[in-house]
C-alpha cells in the first residue's frame, strides 16, 4: 500500500469521533466564533482609547484588562458563577425579572469566554494603533474625513494585521478555555460540553484513546492558528502583561 494511502487512513481512523465529539466540536465553534467576534466590537473602542487617551484611569483600565493573563481560571471562574448564578447580582436580577440565571448555559460560559479572552483582542489592536500612529489620522481629517469614514479608509485598512492577529488568537484561546467554562458551565452535553471539557471527561473515565483523538485535533488546530499569526503578521509579539 502506498505511503501516503497509509497515513490517510491512519489519519481517518485516529480521528473517528462519536456523535458526542460532534456536537462538542460544534458548539466549541459557536464558542469561539460569537466570542472573537463580540470581542472585535468591544475591544477596538477600548484598544483605541487605551493608545490615545491621556486619562489619569489609563493604567488602571490596562491591569484590568491583561488581568485575565495572570489570574487563575478557576478564580475568575468562580467570581462569574456567583454572580451569573440565582444568588448573584446578574443572575438574582434576571431570576426576579422572571428569566433564569445563566450559570451552568451557553450564554454564562460566553461571558466567561469573551472575559478571559480579553487581552487576547485588546493587546494586539493597541500594539497596531500604537504603530499607526497619530499622522495618517490627522492628514485624512485634514482633507475632510469624518471619525466614520477615517476608521474605514484609514485605520483599518492599515491595521488589518493588527485585527487578524487579535481574531486568530482570541478564537485559538477560546478554542482551548478548560477552567473559566468548567466553572461557570459545568459539562452539560450539548449546552457547555465544549472540546476541552469532553477531553477532561474522557481522561477522567480513562479513555485515553478518545482523549487523544480530541487532543491531537486541537494539537493541530493550535499550530495553524499559530502559523497563521505569525504569516500574517511577522512582527507580532506574543502578548504579555
Amino acid at each position: 500500500m502506498d505511503v501516503g494511502v497509509q497515513i490517510w487512513e491512519y489519519l481517518r481512523q485516529s480521528l473517528s469521533l462519536s456523535a458526542e465529539d460532534w456536537t462538542a466540536i460544534w458548539l466549541t465553534f459557536r464558542l469561539c466564533l460569537y466570542t472573537t467576534l463580540i470581542l472585535i466590537v468591544i475591544a477596538t473602542p477600548i484598544a483605541w482609547w487605551l493608545t490615545s487617551g491621556r486619562s489619569a484611569s489609563r493604567t488602571a483600565v490596562q491591569a484590568v484588562v491583561a488581568l485575565p493573563l495572570v489570574l487563575p481560571p478557576t478564580v475568575l471562574g468562580f467570581y462569574l458563577l456567583v454572580t451569573l448564578g440565582p444568588r448573584g447580582f446578574i443572575g438574582g436580577t434576571l431570576e426576579n425579572m422572571g428569566l433564569h440565571h445563566l450559570a451552568f448555559t451557553f450564554e454564562g460560559i460566553l461571558i466567561g469566554s469573551m472575559l478571559y479572552s480579553m487581552p487576547f483582542a485588546v493587546q494586539p489592536l493597541q500594539q497596531a494603533f500604537t504603530n499607526l500612529g497619530r499622522r495618517p489620522i490627522e492628514e485624512a481629517a485634514s482633507l475632510g474625513a469624518g471619525p466614520i469614514d477615517c476608521f474605514f479608509s484609514v485605520i483599518l485598512p492599515m491595521t488589518k494585521g493588527g485585527f487578524i492577529v487579535a481574531m486568530t488568537l482570541t478564537f485559538a484561546h477560546t478554542m482551548g478555555e478548560f477552567g473559566v467554562v468548567l466553572m461557570v458551565g459545568g459539562n452539560i452535553p450539548g449546552v457547555t460540553h465544549v472540546l476541552s471539557t469532553t477531553i477532561y471527561g474522557y481522561t477522567e473515565g480513562m479513555q485515553y484513546a478518545a482523549a487523544g483523538r480530541l487532543s491531537l485535533m486541537l494539537l493541530i488546530l493550535a499550530f495553524i492558528v499559530l502559523f497563521v499569526v505569525y504569516w500574517f503578521n511577522r512582527g507580532f509579539e506574543m502578548v504579555k502583561p
